[in-house]
């Protein structure tokens, strides 16, 4: 059975940073894109950040350059890190692991971790 545990959020002022980490158990990813997606009360989910096999990430626009995704094989965790955290940046962050490529559907979610940014 595939499972996608998040950690690592919380409650930061704006400015400050946070890590988020994806635990994937029963399921060899490595051929797989990985992705972060977000979703803030009243809007619909976004896409965050992606990962693909080659190591090639896509990051949505508002992150450019404040978030980093990245990928341990050895401990099966896929990480975002996020810096310079804006009050717009509060959201569920979830992970995700897609059927195949980035540009296809992502099939299996994790629950979520909580991110609030004051």
């Amino acid at each position: 059975q595939v499972q996608l545990v998040e950690s690592g959020g919380g409650s930061v002022q704006a400015g400050g940073s946070l890590r988020l980490s994806c635990v994937v158990s029963g399921y060899t990813y490595s051929t797989h894109c990985m992705g972060w997606f977000r979703q803030a009360p009243g809007k619909e989910r976004e896409r965050v950040a992606t990962r693909d096999s080659l190591g090639a990430t896509t990051y949505v626009d508002s992150v450019k350059g404040r978030f980093t995704i990245s990928k341990d094989i050895f401990e099966n965790t896929l990480y975002l890190q996020m810096n310079s955290l804006k009050p717009e940046d509060t959201a569920i962050y979830y992970c995700a692991v897609a059927e195949t490529s980035c540009s296809g559907r992502f099939i299996y979610w994790g629950q979520g971790t909580q991110v609030t940014v004051s």
